[in-house]
């Protein structure tokens, strides 16, 4: 379990690292800055200075890397519970890829005490000027409203992580059977690793994209008693119908649907996929390296 927690942690904080400037763009392309991006300088208006790329960094780092090995730790635990021979090995041949999907949304659903907050802060320091650091958000939030506070977007957030990390390990492994071989070398091991780990992180934001659009939207309401400071980012007609107080997800949903439209839920799925890719084929590569180092001689 040692091995799989720090596997987890360390691969974990590693993507973060990689992928927060993708992450910046999609979170403010979802939270509602339409701004096209069809050129360089259409993307590079999402950002205000070269210090933008990293923000919202720290929280995630911290927390992902907590969340990341409190998911391997309960997918792995949840698995051996579904089928006692599959123990912590990076090798689950044989194994029923629906027992797969169910441990992996069992490890998703045990990370929302973690993810729910994380994500709150992390999308909140983006979309905010680049004074404000992930540590001032958190204070705020807490200041606010406290423990529920932090928890804003909490139901959506553990829907969204069941269903996303049940087709995480799924699609890794099914993706892994496509193209092993009978004899690998570790070349050929390393770039069916890196393949089927992007191709995963594609399929789990491909599945829970109109989930995570709504948890953003969601999360990004200021925690404010005033009603004219209700929103961090949205369009002036949007502020004005959110002027009742806080929206729940469901009315979110709704608003947006009627307002933008149904592309609205798929705003920032490219870029997503592309930072989903190159995160995730780091990442698997990461802890499978690691779990190898450290599986007992």
């Amino acid at each position: 379990m040692a091995s799989t927690f720090w596997a987890g942690y360390i691969s974990g904080a590693a993507g973060i690292l990689i992928g927060n400037p993708l992450d910046v763009l999609k979170v403010r392309l979802q939270a509602g800055e339409a701004i096209v991006t069809s050129s360089p300088q259409s993307i590079t208006a999402h950002f205000e200075n070269v210090s933008s790329l990293i923000k919202g960094v720290t929280a995630p780092i911290l927390g992902y890397g907590a969340l990341n090995a409190l998911l391997f730790v309960s997918y792995n635990r949840s698995l051996v519970l579904l089928n006692s021979s599959a123990g912590e090995s990076t090798n689950l041949t044989g194994v029923s890829l629906v027992k797969i999907w169910l441990a992996g949304a069992a490890g998703g659903l045990a990370t929302w005490a973690v993810s729910a907050p994380t994500e709150l802060i992390k999308c909140r320091t983006q979309l905010s000027d680049s004074r404000q650091s992930s540590w001032i958000v958190a204070k705020e939030v807490w200041k606010s409203k406290g423990v529920r506070g932090l928890y804003s977007g909490g139901g959506v957030t553990s829907i969204r992580d069941a269903v996303g990390y049940g087709f995480y390990f799924w699609s890794y492994e099914l993706s892994k059977q496509w193209i092993s071989t009978d004899e690998e070398t570790d070349r050929q091991r390393a770039v069916k690793v890196l393949l089927c780990g992007g191709f995963a992180g594609v399929v789990t934001w491909a599945s829970i994209f109109p989930l995570d659009v709504i948890k953003t939207r969601v999360q990004a309401q200021i925690l404010s008693t005033h009603p004219e400071q209700q929103f961090l980012v949205l369009a002036p007609q949007q502020r004005e119908a959110a002027s009742t107080g806080q929206r729940g997800a469901i009315e979110i949903a709704k608003h947006a649907y009627l307002t933008e439209g149904i592309r609205v839920f798929f705003r920032g799925l490219g870029v997503c996929s592309v930072r989903a890719f190159i995160v995730n084929a780091v990442q698997w590569t990461v802890y499978e390296w690691i779990m190898r180092a450290l599986k007992p001689k």
